[in-house]
């Protein structure tokens, strides 16, 4: 198993109690290339798994969610089509809820400070039962889906720093709808609507310490 591009987040013993899990042998060459940091909360190590799995033969996302979690401990539900609409619960390894299709919006983000890998025994997150129930009640209104995102991610930061954490004065400052932070990790990411992000956003970004800077839209007609 080759990985020319990144620190190995799957030893070769791992792979092989991975693939095994699922009933197969770790046989061939295995090219992974990671183009995110490890640690970032932002799903390589999961999706290392599953691309393995996957390169394997293995197409049930039952399936390879039994063996990510097996493995990790603490897993995304990458093996399974439109994980943005799962409210998934990553200390288990299953589906909780499902939610309707996003509406479009546009997405930028990147990764403020050190890598922070998961440690599957943390459990200090903040409640969001309250957020959860309101869920449902959002459904397609952009504004409040992302005031949601944004409450959650504050919660998250006030009980698990970093304090001096840029990304909700950037909203503001930037106009954004909302933002978004990972659970564990260092990814960050501001909420826009569908006419895009504004200029100046990537440079704004920079300049408060973020790096791997990345935009994108999700949801809208289809997903």
């Amino acid at each position: 198993m080759h990985r020319p591009a990144c620190a190995a987040p799957l030893s070769l013993s791992a792979a092989r109690r991975l693939l095994a899990s699922v009933g197969r042998p770790l046989r061939g060459r295995y090219v992974l290339r990671c183009t995110m940091p490890l640690g970032a909360g932002a799903g390589a190590s999961t999706a290392v798994r599953v691309a393995l799995l996957r390169a394997a033969g293995e197409t049930d996302p039952l399936r390879i969610a039994a063996a990510c979690f097996a493995s990790e401990g603490a897993s995304d539900p990458l093996m399974f089509d439109a994980p943005e609409r799962l409210l998934w619960a990553s200390r288990e390894g299953h589906v909780l809820a499902r939610g309707p299709a996003l509406p479009r919006m546009a997405v930028i983000g990147g990764f403020f400070g050190p890598p922070r890998r998961t440690d599957p025994r943390d459990m200090a997150f903040p409640d969001i039962t309250d957020l959860v129930q309101g869920w449902g009640a959002a459904s397609g209104d952009l504004p409040a889906l992302a005031r949601l995102a944004s409450q959650s991610a504050a919660r998250c930061l006030a009980l698990r720093g970093p304090a001096e954490d840029p990304t909700a004065a950037l909203a503001l400052r930037l106009g954004a709808l909302g933002w978004s932070a990972a659970h564990t990790g260092s990814a960050r990411a501001l909420l826009f609507g569908p006419r895009g992000v504004p200029p100046g956003a990537e440079a704004a970004l920079r300049a408060a310490g973020f790096g791997g800077i990345t935009r994108f839209t999700i949801g809208g007609q289809g997903h």
